[in-house]
């Protein structure tokens, strides 16, 4: 069975996504740069850059946070690759890991890629700049994505360009469509949600999600980006943008955990070879503890979704426990058991900050 860090699944763009990647999320800032270094020196080459611009500066590493983690990252590789990654945010115990190695294992055929979000206010573009110009890792070998804001619909390449300026980057490996809503445009390098006077998310109805693809298609042609992709598109809309891209997305990062399977979507997305990253795959405070002891002696790996997940750390002990993630078997009982806890229960609710129901 290969290292994880040679590990890698084809895109439909025709490039390829380490299988193996981690993240920073609200971190202290005298702890990034050690975090990052000691990630890449330990073989870390995928890195999901979030688009909060004040925050995103700092191109981050991300992995998990508590040691069942170890189980959980195991749970997803232990197999071919076959996979891609995701971004996750709300973690809150070890019992949210447990979870998360559930409903992973269960979902992902083969090995699963495990991408990183980041989330910080320092400017990790210095950290990758330093390591580059030390020798520590070349660009070429590294995967890197950001995502493109809401209010940035009707400016895609400014935005790209201002990410890659803050990145310290030619070009970024993947680019992604964050939410399915074209916003008032705040100023490029902002994330701000503009609201109406009423208190709701003030979308402009005079950009269409085609439009906003297709700028998206000539960052491509521009050599900018390398692949693109979409994030939190249901069924209708991915069918949509299969219809009217010239380029199709390579991924849709879309929220799936044991309470929010979305078998409909992921199988949808899986047909027309879109890999499926997962953000919020632990399903965050919802987490039960009901299956905590039987994680730990789970035997046969029963993979059965193309679905990843990224957990997080600050610490940099847990970033060699985290890469470690072939030696873990589960077995096909608790993943049958793991297919009835299904709620259709969604944690990301954009109602509560935006003041509209932006999910059907």
């Amino acid at each position: 069975m290969a290292a994880a860090k040679d590990a890698a699944v084809a895109l439909s763009s025709g490039h390829r996504m380490p299988a193996v990647g981690l993240g920073v999320w609200r971190m202290d800032k005298p702890d990034v740069r050690g975090l990052i270094h000691a990630a890449l020196r330990l073989g870390y080459r995928h890195l999901d850059c979030a688009d909060e611009q004040d925050l995103f500066a700092n191109l981050g590493l991300l992995c998990c946070t508590d040691p069942i983690v170890g189980c959980f990252f195991r749970c997803l590789v232990s197999g071919t690759i076959n996979a891609n990654g995701a971004g996750m945010l709300g973690m809150r115990s070890a019992v949210d890991y447990v979870w998360g190695a559930l409903f992973l294992a269960n979902t992902c055929l083969g090995l699963p890629m495990i991408q990183l979000t980041t989330k910080m206010k320092l400017k990790s573009g210095d950290a990758l700049a330093e390591a580059f110009q030390t020798g520590l890792v070349k660009r070429e070998d590294l995967f890197v994505t950001t995502k493109l804001w809401n209010s940035d619909h009707g400016h895609v390449l400014e935005a790209c360009k201002d990410s890659l300026k803050k990145l310290q980057l030619d070009y970024l490996d993947l680019y992604l469509i964050h939410f399915p809503v074209a916003t008032r445009h705040t100023g490029v390098g902002t994330t701000s949600s503009a609201l109406s006077d009423d208190g709701v998310l003030d979308i402009d109805t005079t950009i269409s999600l085609e439009t906003t693809w297709h700028a998206m298609e000539e960052l491509v042609s521009m050599g900018l980006v390398r692949s693109i992709g979409i994030s939190n598109y249901d069924i209708f809309l991915t069918r949509d943008c299969l219809a009217y891209a010239k380029i199709k997305p390579a991924v849709n990062q879309i929220e799936v955990h044991p309470y929010f399977q979305r078998d409909s979507l992921v199988k949808f997305c899986q047909k027309h070879g879109i890999c499926v990253t997962a953000h919020t795959p632990l399903g965050g405070s919802t987490a039960n503890t009901e299956w905590f002891g039987s994680v730990s002696c789970l035997d046969d790996p029963v993979i059965k979704r193309d679905t990843v997940v990224i957990p997080k750390t600050s610490k940099v002990e847990r970033l060699q426990e985290n890469f470690e993630v072939f030696d873990f078997d589960i077995s096909g009982e608790d993943m049958e058991k793991m297919k009835s806890v299904d709620r259709n229960h969604r944690t990301n609710q954009p109602a509560k900050f935006w003041g509209i129901v932006l999910f059907a």
